[in-house]
């Protein structure tokens, strides 16, 4: 299952527009798509998140910005996100759920150790990669195929992300195919 990755920077340096993507993935019935702008202020996100599900009617997912929560259907963290609201992860996520009720929460993984942590918390899905390198993050570790291997530790559905492709195909125990810059190519 394609989960797009809607991610502000990228678009814009493609000189491709929010409502464009956003109307790209309804038409191509995507049920799950994340927003993420690490740069942009709570207004910018805000609009951009209405605009976004003015032409988008699946499940949206913002990135970081709990402030905005009440605008989307769930909410993604890193590692150095989640941690910001206490370093033992499931106060963090208790928190967390304590701010978005029963929305979607997903976690950012990148190692067998986060994995098995991420395995006892109330998360909805984990986030693992990068399963290749992108444009978008210089500083990741690729896993390669070595992901695959490492998602089947995970008791929450995954979501592989970095680099796949609209083409890729991986095993059952990989959920979600997190599609990003392969999804605005025409």
């Amino acid at each position: 299952m394609i989960y797009a990755l809607i991610d502000k920077e990228s678009l814009t340096l493609r000189g491709l527009s929010l409502e464009k993507i956003s109307k790209k993935i309804q038409d191509q019935t995507i049920p799950i798509a994340q927003y993420r702008n690490k740069v942009g202020s709570l207004e910018e996100k805000r609009e951009d998140l209405l605009l976004i599900r003015s032409f988008y009617h699946g499940t949206l997912i913002v990135n970081d910005a709990i402030e905005l929560i009440e605008y989307a259907d769930g909410l993604h963290v890193g590692q150095e996100d989640i941690r910001a609201y206490h370093n033992d992860l499931a106060i963090a996520v208790g928190v967390i759920r304590e701010k978005i009720s029963d929305k979607l929460l997903g976690l950012s993984t990148h190692n067998k150790e986060e994995i098995l942590e991420a395995n006892n918390l109330d998360l909805d899905y984990i986030g693992l990669g990068a399963y290749r390198g992108t444009s978008t993050k210089s500083d990741v570790k690729v896993l390669g195929d070595k992901a695959i291997v490492l998602g089947a530790f995970s008791i929450h559905p995954v979501g592989l992300i970095g680099g796949v492709k609209v083409s890729d195909t991986f095993p059952e125990h990989i959920r979600y195919r997190v599609i990003g810059s392969d999804l605005y190519e025409d």
